[in-house]
């Protein structure tokens, strides 16, 4: 079933390429008209034809269409050939103006039609043999057997089978069987189609014959000229073996001397020997078996896709072969084949190449080996289907790649990170892969068969662990690097539950960059998420931590902490539980001979934790040392003095002449992230207050009271900027999500408060 399904696609394939082309009218080029030794040839390109076109042969008496029965019994041949429709008309074929055997003209309408119009193309051309006639040739084309000798007179004609002859019948009776017999100027030529009852076929050293013997004879008075024509022609239909199409002929089908000429072509050109044998044709004898080899891609072999559950191809082979034989009389009987012949169905692989490259993040696959008339349709992704070409709005591409051999192929593209990418991630091996399963859809044109390719591509990754970043100390923070991986995004960095985001960065003055290669953050001195320790008057240590959780699960994978030294002439520092921090250049604020020592909060038994020459350091609660309270639409501000108490009372005059600023210290906290406000003699807050350090020259009533806003503005530095000196943001530990309370009498519970902490 196979076998026959195979040859009516080949007769379909045949059919499909006579009928398949349109056009309006033939321009230069499209149309060739060449004489041959021994035939006549139109080619026309099947991109220029209109549907279904066919030919018809003109002369004085009419107008005759060529169709396959009448083609063969007239010595026309008609055939698609590659990408043309080709005409082949014999020297003596029907309807042929012949001037002595020297000059034939042939006439023909090419008729197609275009836009459901019928348009006619009137064909003439005049050709003369440039081989001189042998004294005996015959041809056997595709359609027909040819046989013509030298000879006059008038004739009758009886055939001769293995067993027995028949009657004698006159030309024009033998006409109407089916045999054509024309008397030309010089020559006698016989032509029959193949399979006439009067043929016979015979085995000739294992090679099927045909053979066509037919007498004509003429009676002229008392004598009687008999011509024996016998036309025998090879029916191998020909094999393949091991990349070559092989054909066989008898080398006795007609009396020979052992100097027999071959020549070998394909699309009816014969090519010189060295031509052959370039080409890869190979002649062989055995037994006076006739051998021709070709090779199955040769130059001018055409091939065709087909579909049989998989992509399989086959090459079709226009044989044109000319044997010439000198028998022992000298008589030169010249024999040419015209053959078209098939391998069988092969297979042809499609191939694909995984061409991925881990470090390059992209499934990068190539399809290839496919011939010119297959194309790709579609692809299928994981299930997902992507016609081609693909869409600009895709993350994937596919680019049609163009070989020397005639073959192309596509590379597909297709990120890791795309959507329609698989992945799976092993914790206990610590392995990532990557799956994209690819059905690419192709068609063979131009019947538009589709059939199917699988490819499973993985990509994978090994000792995938949690990022690890490089962290950095600078004068103004502290800097960390992580260098982005493929699989990355199986994490998050978080700045202690928050996910790092730009708003985040940009919220509490971060300086994020980020590209393809790695991540940069620059954390500010004093920016939320430090942590200090060790706070002294000649520095302090800064911490600040970066964690790395599971995207799912959010557990901490791993972190990075650094700790770096920090020194400043004045910091203040505003914890979320309730503590103000302050180290203050006092060189202003003392009088001459004074020393920071002596100095102390509103409360004056709020003295310093440690001096030098000229600061002080001082650490207490917002509640305590006589911490004045305001409280606004969003905010509430906790503000102290720091001034300097002189040895003796009566210095008091001499000291305030030297003393040019006093300093104001505060701290204000959003009233939305504000837990318990001293309540219950605690403090807290989700975020740490922003301090200040006013160094100022205006006089004692300017300080706060509960009820009195101050007269110099509380500037809040953003942290995006380093703070001067006099004004520096506060210290932000991590959040702390804790109920809120609701405040009552806020201001009596402030004072009652700060009454018990004193």
């Amino acid at each position: 079933m196979q076998a026959i399904s195979f040859l009516s696609y080949r007769l379909a394939f045949f059919l499909s390429v006579w009928s398949s082309a349109q056009c309006e009218d033939i321009p230069n080029g499209v149309l060739h008209m060449e004489c041959h030794d021994r035939y006549f040839m139109i080619a026309v390109d099947l991109s220029f034809i209109g549907e279904e076109p066919h030919f018809e042969a003109v002369d004085e008496s009419g107008v005759y269409l060529l169709n396959e029965t009448y083609s063969a019994e007239c010595g026309y041949t008609v055939l698609p050939l590659g990408d043309r429709v080709v005409l082949r008309a014999s020297y003596f074929s029907c309807y042929t103006r012949n001037t002595d055997d020297e000059a034939f003209t042939f006439n023909f309408n090419l008729i197609s039609t275009q836009e459901g119009q019928a348009v006619t193309y009137a064909l003439t051309k005049t050709c003369s043999p440039s081989l001189p006639w042998s004294p005996r040739e015959v041809t056997c084309e595709l359609n027909y057997m040819e046989a013509h000798s030298t000879t006059s007179s008038d004739w009758q004609v009886m055939f001769h089978t293995e067993n027995e002859q028949s009657p004698p019948m006159n030309l024009f009776e033998a006409r109407t069987h089916g045999y054509v017999f024309d008397l030309t100027y010089g020559r006698l030529v016989f032509r029959t189609p193949y399979g006439q009852p009067d043929a016979f076929s015979t085995e000739v050293n294992g090679v099927p014959v045909e053979v066509v013997h037919a007498t004509i004879f003429s009676r002229q008075s008392w004598v009687v000229l008999m011509v024996d024509l016998v036309a025998a022609c090879s029916m191998h239909d020909g094999s393949y073996d091991r990349g070559y199409i092989i054909w066989k002929s008898s080398e006795v089908l007609y009396p020979s001397t052992e100097s027999t000429q071959l020549n070998i072509g394909l699309n009816g050109d014969l090519v010189e020997s060295s031509v052959s044998e370039e080409r890869g044709y190979v002649v062989e004898k055995h037994n006076n078996t006739m051998q021709i080899r070709i090779p199955h891609d040769a130059e001018g072999v055409h091939r065709k896709s087909f579909v049989s559950e998989e992509l399989h191809e086959f090459y079709i082979f226009h044989l044109y072969l000319e044997q010439t034989l000198v028998d022992e009389d000298l008589v030169e009987t010249r024999l040419r084949f015209f053959r078209t012949l098939s391998t069988p169905l092969l297979p042809r692989p499609v191939v694909t190449e995984n061409q991925t490259l881990l470090e390059e993040l992209t499934f990068t696959v190539y399809l290839g080996e496919l011939p010119e008339d297959v194309a790709l349709v579609a692809v299928h992704l994981n299930g997902e289907e992507f016609t081609v070409p693909f869409s600009n709005l895709s993350g994937h591409t596919i680019t049609k790649v163009f070989h020397p051999n005639n073959t192309h192929g596509y590379t597909l593209k297709v990120p890791f990170d795309d959507p329609v990418v698989t992945r799976q991630f092993s914790r206990e091996d610590a392995v990532l892969q990557y799956r994209l399963d690819i059905n690419y859809t192709l068609s063979v044109l131009p019947e538009n068969n589709t059939f199917y390719h699988l490819a499973s591509i993985e990509a994978t990754f090994t000792d995938v662990s949690p990022p690890v970043s490089d962290a950095v100390c600078s004068e103004s923070g502290i800097s960390f690097k992580l260098d982005h991986r493929p699989y990355d995004y199986l994490w998050e960095i978080t700045i202690g539950s928050d996910p790092l985001t730009s708003e985040l960065a940009a919220q509490h003055g971060y300086i994020m960059s980020n590209n393809s290669q790695s991540l940069l953050l620059e954390v500010p001195l004093y920016a939320h998420g430090y942590e200090y320790k060790d706070l002294t008057l000649k520095g302090f240590f800064g911490t600040f931590e970066i964690l790395v959780r599971d995207r799912k699960t959010s557990e901490v994978q791993s972190s990075t902490v650094k700790t770096c030294p920090f020194t400043t002439t004045e910091f203040i520092l505003c914890s979320t539980d309730g503590r103000m921090t302050v180290v203050a250049d006092l060189s202003l604020a003392i009088p001459s001979g004074g020393v920071p020592a002596r100095t102390n909060a509103i409360d004056k038994y709020c003295g310093p934790k440690e001096t030098d020459d000229t600061r002080a350091l001082f650490s207490f609660p917002l509640n305590g040392c006589g911490t004045r309270v305001e409280l606004g639409r969003d905010n509430v501000t906790y503000q102290n003095e720091i001034s300097y108490s002189p040895k003796k009372l009566n210095m008091n005059k001499a000291a305030s002449a030297n003393v040019t600023e006093r300093v104001l210290i505060q701290c204000t906290y959003p009233l939305a992230g504000l837990r318990r406000l001293f309540t219950v003699y605690r403090f807290e807050s989700d975020s740490e207050g922003v301090g200040s350090i006013i160094h100022t020259t205006q006089v004692a009533s300017v300080l706060l009271s509960p009820t009195k806003r101050p007269t110099t503005a509380l500037v809040t530095i953003p942290p995006t900027r380093r703070p001067p000196p006099s004004q520096v943001p506060a210290f932000h530990p991590p959040a702390r999500y804790v109920m809120v309370s609701m405040f009552h009498n806020l201001e009596n519970i402030l004072r009652k408060d700060a009454v018990g902490q004193s």
